[in-house]
């Protein structure tokens, strides 16, 4: 079985230096709010030509990456335990990224609680500095209003342009989403192109 691969952090204000993380200098996805990474340990596994993090600030959640990442001999795997958006802002080196996946974020669907969400005017910008150019994010969501939100932020972001998620990507489920198709909710999803 691999090491522990969760990343024990020396500091969460210096940024992280990824290639010292993987055995192997590939290029970079991240999966911010992992979840119990269903999807990010299969998309690893099909893809080990690149190296990805998985995000989650939830302690039982970010264990089950490193069980099932382990099981599978991952090396291509790590996981950070801390929010998502701090991860984004102040760990991540700039345009180190030649990914970033979320899926299925807390919508916070009380009007009043809604500058809580992670997508929101200010994450574009936080997106396009941590993308190398032509970088990607892909989104997926169960949520209408916030699904609407989230193409508007980025509608109006000029260095993005939307694009078609590749299919590959799109049969590769998320726990969440397993759950919500199976009760017949539908997944919206959305994918931009930083064309810095």
């Amino acid at each position: 079985m691999a090491e522990n691969l969760v990343v024990q952090l020396a500091s969460i204000v210096e940024p992280l230096k990824p290639p010292t993380l993987f055995p192997k200098t590939q290029p970079l996805e991240v999966e911010l709010g992992c979840g119990d990474a269903s999807f990010l340990v299969e998309y690893a596994e099909r893809n080990r030509g690149r190296n990805f993090v998985g995000v989650e600030r939830l302690l039982g959640r970010i264990a089950k990456l490193n069980r099932k990442g382990r099981v599978r001999g991952l090396a291509n795997l790590r996981g950070v335990r801390i929010e998502s958006a701090y991860f984004l802002q102040y760990l991540l080196p700039p345009h180190a990224a030649a990914a970033l996946h979320i899926y299925f974020p807390d919508p916070w669907p009380k009007k009043k609680h809604r500058k809580h969400r992670l997508i929101n005017e200010s994450f574009p910008a936080l997106a396009r500095q941590a993308l190398a150019a032509g970088g990607m994010v892909y989104l997926r969501t169960d949520d209408a209003d916030y699904f609407q939100q989230m193409n508007e932020v980025f509608g109006t972001a000029e260095f993005f342009e939307k694009v078609a998620t590749p299919a590959e990507l799109l049969e590769i489920k998320t726990d969440f989403e397993r759950e919500f198709n199976a009760q017949g909710i539908p997944t919206l999803s959305a994918a931009y192109r930083n064309g810095e």
